[in-house]
């Protein structure tokens, strides 16, 4: 993925540290780019999945103060795929905390899949803060997306989700939520982690347009694949801590920021109806289709737009059409 043309040049850091939170998770966080430029908060996928050195490079370094984040028992953080106080108004705190912390004022907010579901909720509980919004391949968490992503996707995916499924007893297969989670949180590695390879497995290869075996790879390393599958079931039957629906209910809360929207028309992982249905109830939003993408923030097309989306925002301070 090094070679994706529209991104911003590699960079290396110049701060890092760790996060303290009240319990036992320790956060871990970096700065890159111009310490005096607008600051920018990448907020990753998964939940689970953690950054990469990659993600700084969707932003101009001349121009951002970029902060990228591990949320709760992912990554760089610690403990690794804890699910004790692992839950989404935590993480809004930890990055208000972090924002303190940095001594930042006000930042745009990036958030892609997952990243998109806890940018919002972010943005709702905390509007003032929130200089824009850009955000990529929506997920409002709600339980016919979950279902979608288990079991319909098999209309697209019909030969990743056997597999996903088979590796079930048949008499668990109606659930696979359910018969995942329990596997995923037991302790036994010898139990949880092949649970967890199949999981990861399914979602990376679902989540290009085009076979993306250097992302399979990337989400499938033993760790990985450990954090993104055992948080993403522990958020998924706990409705993501957050009543039903509330992220597309309260958007009035934050149709005043400045926002783009960016999707793959093919998203087979966040289809394209929940980005349609934010877009009808957020008018004043942006909203960019890319004709040829599936769901990664790395296909050609989408990774075009969004750093198109964040050079605007740096020269002027709105998402122009």
């Amino acid at each position: 993925m090094s070679d994706i043309a529209p991104l911003h040049p590699p960079i290396t850091p110049y701060a890092s540290g760790m996060l303290e939170t009240a319990g036992v998770h320790r956060i871990y966080w970096e700065t890159s780019g111009n310490p005096d430029g607008i600051p920018v908060l990448f907020v990753h996928g998964g939940p689970g999945s953690g950054t990469s050195p990659i993600q700084r490079r969707f932003f101009d370094p001349a121009r951002y103060r970029i902060v990228l984040f591990d949320q709760r028992g992912s990554g760089r953080s610690t403990p690794h795929a804890e699910l004790t106080d692992n839950t989404t108004p935590h993480l809004i705190a930890d990055m208000e905390a972090l924002r303190r912390e940095l001594g930042i004022e006000t930042w745009l907010i990036f958030g892609g899949s997952w990243g998109s579901t806890l940018a919002l909720a972010y943005a709702e509980t905390h509007p003032e803060r929130c200089r824009g919004l850009v955000l990529r391949g929506i997920f409002l968490c709600r339980k016919s997306e979950i279902d979608w992503f288990l079991h319909g996707i098999r209309a697209l995916f019909p030969e990743a989700q056997r597999q996903l499924a088979e590796f079930i007893p048949e008499n668990e297969r109606h659930d696979l939520l359910t018969a995942y989670h329990r596997r995923l949180v037991d302790p036994d590695p010898a139990v949880h982690q092949p649970a967890a390879f199949q999981w990861a497995t399914f979602e990376a290869s679902c989540s290009t347009l085009l076979p993306n075996p250097e992302l399979v790879s990337a989400f499938c390393g033993e760790k990985t694949a450990l954090s993104l599958s055992r948080i993403e079931a522990h958020y998924f039957v706990n409705h993501i801590f957050l009543p039903d629906n509330s992220l597309l209910a309260n958007v009035g809360r934050i149709r005043a920021i400045q926002a783009v929207i960016v999707q793959g028309r093919y998203d087979v992982v966040c289809p394209i109806v929940s980005a349609d249905e934010l877009a009808r109830a957020w008018p004043e939003a942006r909203y960019v289709i890319v004709a040829n993408a599936g769901h990664s923030a790395f296909e050609p097309g989408i990774a075009r737009e969004l750093v198109a989306a964040c050079d605007r925002f740096a020269e002027t301070g709105a998402f122009d059409q």
